[in-house]
């Protein structure tokens, strides 16, 4: 790597790196994502070196590790170019196969292609399957084609082209007129247009001023920050620059919380090798312009993904919120002004310099533009990241992404936004993914989790989890999100567990009222909508719990029983032997009796009864079987083993 001193070089480069590589050699990229990672990747990735080094061709074939390429489900992912075979669920034993066929013979491994389950076709290529193939990757799609950890590859694909445009022929007050045409809006949550905080921070006279990356991703299963800034940390920073450049910032910080570690590490690496080349430090690209970056690691504090929360940890304190009487973007970090932006909303800014405008608007909706990344995680056959345009319908995002419910199982509900946001029924599925759709659905976009729900899931219990989450993670600064979080667990939790009493539903909403209307800050304003939303969408749920004393789901371990049907039991003590709080009597060729009294509800002898009896069943309420009369406690001419 050398300095780069004009924009021109940038190209030039770009070039040198390209001609030293022959596209039509093999290369092999494996997904080295966090995930990937904890199924095995970092061995495959070894195996793929050791053998090559083996079979003397570790010269002729590149062995990359990728950033996660969002097929979750089925890693470790492995990409073979150039013809883009994709293989899934690679082990490190699968390795001496595919570089005996795929690179030696130029054959398929026909075990590690993606099955169809529809049809039982088998996908070669990445774009073939239906996963891939429904998405507009416009920030996912070089994840696996770059090493995360080497810039010439970012480059080579591209990479700081927007920064040289930038800065050669674009004024910073024509940037902030292009990020205003384009209407991107922040993808943190909140969907402000990006634009319009840019402007307040250009236009404050205060000369020092900040940008800052927000990745305390911090909702639960959601990793869409840990990807981008884990495979292509690269893109996140040439936005910052560029968004540097526009307001006339010197300083930017990247916060990121330190549960990332290899987040930590590339962004650091990252930081390190644009430094090196020029991107960054003074006098960039022979501009005139200065600007560094520096690293935050968080303590993992979920309230620190609120924009004064996280600036006020970034300054040393305890990370809390602040009364927001003036924008952070005119007042923010040590009372200057600071432009706050989500991982995903700085990496989209070198897309629309280099496409322009015009390009990102075409995508998605009119007050919803470009694509937005959700981790689609629960009760879904394909987990992981998926990247779709704005105003896509939820149902195509679940069944034509997701392939639907495991196990035949009915789609109940979706949760988006994070544990903030609500729950979407399924008479809703046809609803548009858009800032405004969602809100007024009784959810909101978030940073982009959605979190799938089957028929077995309680919907009050749902409610109940995420105000428990949101109540822990709460500062404590202002009382109604303090006090009126820990009271409104406390009846939810009453009421899951058959305690719920007529007229807790009229508290639960005024406490709800009084977060939304007196929190200090996002966090508490926000925290109702799991309650506000289930119990729009699912009030029939609440009653039945309360008036019923019933959990129509058969989920809340407080409100089920579990019995022994006599006229299917065959006395084969599979579920006698396993229940470990001994609450069955029986013997062989004895109907078996759960005794309520000792019964925990664990579910195992559910689980131990032979799926061909189905003897044991799970029943909503407390109802108790009548006994099985001592005469009839035989069964007469059957075995245990029938």
């Amino acid at each position: 790597m050398r300095r780069l001193n004009s924009p021109g070089e940038v190209e030039k480069f770009r070039r040198e790196i390209l001609s030293a590589r022959n596209p039509a050699e093999p290369c092999i990229s494996v997904c080295a994502g966090t995930g990937c990672l904890a199924s095995g990747a970092m061995e495959v990735l070894e195996a793929f070196k050791a053998e090559l080094d083996r079979q003397g061709l570790k010269t002729r074939v590149d062995v990359k590790g990728s950033g996660c390429p969002g097929f979750c489900e089925r890693g470790p992912v492995v990409v073979v170019f150039p013809e883009e075979i994709c293989y899934l669920q690679v082990a490190a034993g699968d390795v001496p196969e595919i570089v005996a066929r795929t690179i030696g013979e130029k054959k398929v491994v026909e075990r590690l292609l993606y099955v169809d389950p529809a049809t039982g076709g088998r996908a070669v290529r990445e774009s073939d399957i239906p996963f891939y193939r429904n998405q507009t990757r416009n920030l996912l799609c070089s994840n696996v084609r770059i090493d995360s950890k080497k810039i010439e590859d970012y480059v080579a694909a591209g990479g700081y082209s927007a920064l040289a445009k930038a800065l050669s022929g674009m004024t910073p007050v024509q940037v902030l007129d292009e990020v205003r045409k384009s209407n991107l809006r922040g993808r943190g949550g909140a969907g402000f247009p990006t634009g319009e905080k840019w402007k307040g921070s250009r236009n404050a006279p205060d000369p020092v001023k900040y940008v800052i990356v927000n990745a305390d991703e911090g909702d639960p299963g959601a990793f869409m920050d840990r990807a981008l800034l884990e495979g292509n940390p690269h893109s996140v920073l040439e936005g910052l620059i560029i968004g540097a450049y526009c307001v006339g910032s010197r300083e930017g910080y990247v916060y990121v919380r330190q549960e990332y570690p290899l987040a930590v590490e590339n962004v650091n690496l990252a930081i390190r090798q644009a430094g090196e080349c020029g991107f960054l430090g003074k006098d960039i690209l022979g501009s005139g312009f200065d600007f560094e970056v520096k690293v935050h690691k968080g303590a993992g504090a979920f309230v620190c993904g609120e924009s004064t929360a996280l600036m006020t940890a970034l300054e040393g304190r305890p990370g809390e919120p602040r009364p927001k009487y003036v924008r952070s973007n005119i007042k923010g970090l040590w009372n200057r002004p600071s432009v706050l932006n989500n991982v995903e909303t700085w990496a989209n800014v070198p897309l629309i310099i280099n496409n322009g405008a015009d390009w990102f608007a075409k995508i998605g909706t009119r007050t919803s533009t470009g694509t937005k990344i959700f981790s689609l995680v629960g009760k879904i056959n394909n987990t992981g990241l998926v990247e779709v345009p704005m105003g896509i319908r939820l149902r195509d995002i679940i069944y034509g992404i997701g392939g639907g419910i495991p196990g035949g199982k009915k789609f109940k509900a979706v949760q988006t936004g994070g544990p903030s946001g609500g729950c979407i029924p399924g008479e809703l599925l046809d609803l548009e993914v858009g800032f405004d759709e969602l809100t007024k659905a009784g959810s909101m976009m978030g940073s982009g989790g959605m979190i799938v729900m089957d028929e077995d899931t309680c919907m009050v219990d749902v409610a109940r989890y995420f105000i428990e989450f949101l109540t822990d993670e709460s500062c404590g600064k202002c009382v109604p999100c303090r006090e009126g979080l820990r009271q409104m667990h406390r009846i939810l939790a009453d009421i899951t567990k058959g305690r719920g009493k007529e007229g807790d539903l009229e508290i639960l909403e005024e406490l709800s009222e009084t977060a939304v209307e007196a929190s200090l800050c996002a966090l508490g304003k926000s925290a109702p909508n799991p309650f506000l939303s289930t119990l729009r969408h699912f009030r029939n749920e609440y009653e039945a719990h309360i008036r019923e004393k019933r959990c129509p789901a058969l989920s809340c371990k407080d409100l089920i029983s579990y019995w022994v049907d006599p006229g299917k039991c065959r006395g084969c003590m599979s579920c006698l032997r396993k229940c470990p709080a001994g609450a069955i009597d029986g013997g062989k060729k004895k109907i078996h009796i759960i005794s309520q009294e000792k019964c925990t509800r664990c579910g195992t002898c559910m689980d131990a009864c032979p799926s061909k009896y189905g003897a044991v069943t799970k029943i909503s309420g407390r109802p108790v079987p009548p006994p099985v009369p001592e005469e009839n406690r035989a069964i007469a001419g059957k075995s245990s083993e029938e």
